[in-house]
């Protein structure tokens, strides 16, 4: 339980502090950190006893000399868990050096809790990040979803629970003091970990900068309370120097297969709100439904989408603007105060460019089949890539 890396630092250490040689070993009473550095690796016969009464023991000179490996001082065992698992040992004339035992064996015994605690948690971690990339990546030619909710379980997670995939994306902000993301992958998972805490929550890093979480649903807690967290971690995350983050949502799900179109729908969410909704941080997949059935058409078909319904309008200077007021036309549902207040405009200047584009495109704005056509056609475009 006590690695050889860390017996030596911490021997070394308190040797340096309390000006006689500290000595560890493991559950077998080998030497595995000394501030003498030639005894690691040696026997240290007095630990031997010491372990199987876990009570101190001290040892004289000639005491000493009749026990192989030891020197004049105090052995003390190192208990975990109720178990011994080594001992800590100063040399030195007893009377000396009982004074430092107790203190000794109570650091190091909180160093090792420490050790072991960091170490759970890491293989956590690791077992969460493999188990949110195999659900992730899942096919049920190649692995069975039985096995995976079994692997789940047995990490005290229950796949059965009604749950909905976020997926996190961490950047630096484009005018900012550039920062390695790797380096605060901890501090952000920590971010995200503080928000959703509950035990049945999967959360793990899934690349440098992102972050996915399998949330448990309750009753009380809905998807709207979902997006009101995403938000949380955004904005705490904002609150670091450098960094801007933003939040991608799927569907609802109890199922393998569904967690696993429901993680891929948070990651679409977070691909195509990037590019469709211009300031908002957490998308959900539910609002741009349109939008990723678009981009898996083919771009031939979008492109000939765009030039039927379009082509006049885009050789006008202000199409992203008449582009937009299509958008928010249909968005609004047909509805002309309403698409004002979405465009920040006066109505007078929506029927303005209203007219304009029905002159342009020699078509009704108020007949559905044309307005249907021209808002695919506008949503292709503001997904399309810009030319380099």
């Amino acid at each position: 339980m006590l690695s050889p890396s860390l017996a030596q630092e911490i021997a070394g250490d308190t040797s340096a502090v309390i000006g006689y040689n500290v000595l560890i070993t493991d559950a077998d009473a080998m030497v595995i950190g000394s501030g003498d550095r030639s005894r690691v690796g040696t026997f240290h016969e007095a630990s031997v006893e010491v372990m199987r009464t876990k009570e101190a023991a001290t040892h004289n000179a000639s005491q000493a000399q009749s026990l192989r490996g030891v020197r004049p001082g105090v052995t003390l065992p190192l208990v975990a868990g109720g178990q011994a698992v080594g001992t800590v040992g100063i040399t030195g004339t007893p009377g000396q050096v009982r004074r430092f035992g107790l203190l000794v064996k109570r650091q190091t015994e909180i160093l090792l809790r420490e050790s072991v605690m960091l170490r759970s948690r890491l293989l956590a971690e690791r077992a969460a990040e493999k188990l949110l990339a195999d659900l992730a990546s899942y096919d049920p030619e190649v692995i069975e979803a039985d096995s995976l909710a079994f692997r789940a379980a047995d990490l005290g997670f229950d796949l059965r629970l009604r749950r909905i995939a976020v997926a996190f994306e961490v950047t630096t902000p484009p005018r900012a003091p550039r920062r390695d993301i790797g380096l605060v992958r901890s501090e952000i998972l920590r971010t995200v970990l503080e928000v959703f805490a509950d035990p049945q929550d999967i959360v793990a890093a899934t690349a440098p900068g992102r972050v996915g979480v399998l949330h448990r649903l309750t009753p009380r807690h809905t998807v709207d309370a979902v997006v009101l967290d995403c938000r949380r971690v955004v904005e705490a995350i904002a609150a670091q120097d450098g960094l801007a983050a933003r939040a991608g949502i799927g569907e609802p799900a109890t199922t393998v297969d569904a967690l696993h179109d429901s993680y891929q729908d948070a990651c679409e969410a977070l691909r195509l709100g990037v590019r469709r909704q211009d300031g908002v941080l957490v998308h959900s997949i539910g609002d741009l439904r349109v939008h990723q059935l678009l981009t898996a058409v083919g771009q031939p078909a979008r492109a000939r989408l765009l030039d039927a319904t379009t082509a006049r309008l885009r050789t006008q200077p202000d199409w992203p603007t008449l582009r937009d007021t299509i958008t928010a036309w249909c968005e609004s549902g047909y509805h002309l105060v309403r698409t004002a207040a979405a465009l920040h405009i006066h109505r007078n200047t929506v029927v303005y460019r209203m007219n304009k584009i029905e002159q342009l495109t020699g078509r009704p704005l108020r007949d559905h089949h044309t307005t249907l056509a021209l808002y695919l056609a506008c949503l292709t475009d503001h997904l399309t890539p810009p030319a380099d």
